[in-house]
């Protein structure tokens, strides 16, 4: 099944929420589906609060980019994504995964428990489960899972609405590869976010040192083209090519990405 281009904002806040709350009236009126903010606690407001605020300020979908699971017990992370979809009325989408590369530190420094990477897909598959006793029959709320290793992959397979895929700079063939043992007829929407566009990093999606001539000269997914035309192509290949059809961008690009949004979202 070939499915319809939809694509995502990465927004975190760091400016004043003002500034924040107006840009994301600019977006909802770009033709994006969805605004997503990271899951880095301290760094910027909560993410139930800022979705909550989106979802009041504009009809965009509003989802987590996402969760780590570590930083949660499940029970809670479901109570939060389930109070999301009830109160933006099924808009909200859970991102949910087992955490960025040095989330041990972090969990060490706001003095939780270090959860073993083996016991995170557990806590994932309880959070997910905990959501559905929450959302009932009547209420279906999207799941989204970053996922690296294959028993992460069969799990999302299970469980997921969305599935994505830290590629960092792994070249096209190895993607193209991975996708391709991961998909299995209407199987989940895949996802790629995009953090570089041009020579820009966005933030809260890749470390501010990423390279994006490196990124170019490896043929890696994480980098597209300045230029819209080219960035068009680029994506019509990778849904063709490796099954992608939900971009995640930052949204300091947003404007500037526009004319991509416009030529495909819905087709």
């Amino acid at each position: 099944m070939v499915r319809k281009f939809r694509f995502g904002v990465v927004a975190p806040l760091r400016s004043e929420a003002q500034v924040w709350r107006e840009r994301v009236r600019r977006i909802a009126g770009l033709g994006y589906s969805t605004l997503l903010v990271a899951d880095f606690p301290l760094t910027q407001p909560a993410p139930a609060p800022m979705l909550a605020t989106a979802a009041a300020l504009t009809d965009l979908r509003v989802g987590t980019w996402v969760y780590a699971s570590p930083l949660r017990p499940p029970w809670m992370t479901a109570w939060e994504a389930h109070s999301l979809s009830l109160l933006t009325d099924g808009r909200f989408e859970m991102g949910i995964g087992t955490g960025r590369g040095g989330i041990e530190d972090e969990l060490r420094d706001k003095g939780l428990p270090i959860v073993p990477p083996g016991e995170r897909l557990v806590h994932i598959r309880e959070t997910v489960d905990r959501l559905r006793e929450l959302d009932g029959p009547d209420r279906h709320t999207p799941v989204a899972m970053a996922v690296y290793g294959p028993k992460a992959r069969a799990l999302a397979a299970e469980i997921a609405d969305t599935v994505t895929f830290p590629l960092d700079d792994r070249p096209r063939n190895q993607v193209e590869r991975l996708t391709r043992e991961f998909r299995t007829g209407n199987g989940p929407e895949l996802a790629l976010a995009v953090p570089v566009i041009g020579d820009t990093v966005a933030p809260h999606m890749a470390h501010p040192a990423t390279d994006p001539a490196a990124l170019r000269a490896a043929d890696a997914l994480t980098v597209l083209p300045d230029d819209p035309a080219a960035a068009i192509d680029e994506i019509q290949r990778r849904r063709e090519e490796a099954g992608f059809s939900y971009i995640v961008v930052g949204a300091d690009f947003a404007e500037r990405f526009a004319p991509v949004v416009a030529a495909l979202a819905g087709t």
